[in-house]
């Protein structure tokens, strides 16, 4: 059977894993993989002895050609990536669209996804929103902040944790202290937190407290 099999993994807690994603990746055969290492784990601890392959931002160019054949040979493979799900700020659009071109069916699984519990967390509007992903280090950081200070919509980033405070700060200057924000932080996790407040609050709390571990920051929109 010639498909992809796109699936999502627990972003935290093992237990989030379904058990048509079990079985799924029990079932194809080969199993494309962020890191190896960190997904065997997780296939370890559910007796899954699928073949995996590392498959991830540095050689997913390399690799989209010759996974197009392999699925047109007739094989099953599913894609993973560490935590949640594929191409959502991860690997996984290049060989989605490459197989779309190419008419083989794509099945994507529901599943862990880090924004949507940080979104219903927040308490802010969720009626529409718009997600950003991870903001431009350098080059646009600014034209972008800019632009999005006008959206009216609620806005989801992610953040690696010694660059929250810097984007906080970007936050209180661009879009102003009072605009509403909350900080999830280790979601699914022992030590998960969210923190709510203005921008200029939740950037004090986390000058005093800095951060670790996995983010996602929910902005509300421009009144």
């Amino acid at each position: 059977m010639s498909k992809l099999f796109i699936v999502p993994t627990p972003i935290g807690n093992l237990k989030d894993m379904t058990f048509r994603a079990v079985d799924v990746l029990k079932d194809v055969d080969l199993i494309l993989a962020e890191d190896t290492r960190t997904s065997g784990k997780l296939l370890k601890h559910y007796e899954i002895t699928t073949q995996m392959q590392s498959h991830h931002m540095h050689n997913e160019h390399k690799m989209v050609d010759n996974l197009v054949q392999k699925l047109k040979s007739g094989i099953a493979i599913a894609l993973i990536s560490d935590a949640g799900t594929p191409a959502i700020s991860d690997p996984g659009f290049l060989l989605t669209r490459a197989c779309v071109e190419h008419h083989i069916e794509v099945d994507c699984l529901p599943g862990a996804t880090a924004f949507v519990p940080a979104l219903v967390n927040s308490g802010l509007p969720n009626d529409k929103f718009v997600f950003e992903g991870f903001l431009p280090v350098k080059k646009g950081r600014q034209t972008r902040l800019k632009l999005l200070a006008e959206e009216t919509r609620t806005i989801i980033f992610y953040e690696s944790p010694h660059k929250l405070i810097k984007t906080l700060t970007n936050f209180c200057e661009y879009f102003g202290e009072e605009r509403p924000v909350s900080v999830s932080r280790e979601l699914t996790k022992l030590y998960e937190e969210t923190i709510r407040g203005t921008a200029k609050e939740v950037l004090a709390h986390y000058t005093n407290k800095p951060p670790k571990g996995e983010i996602v920051i929910i902005v509300g929109g421009n009144k």
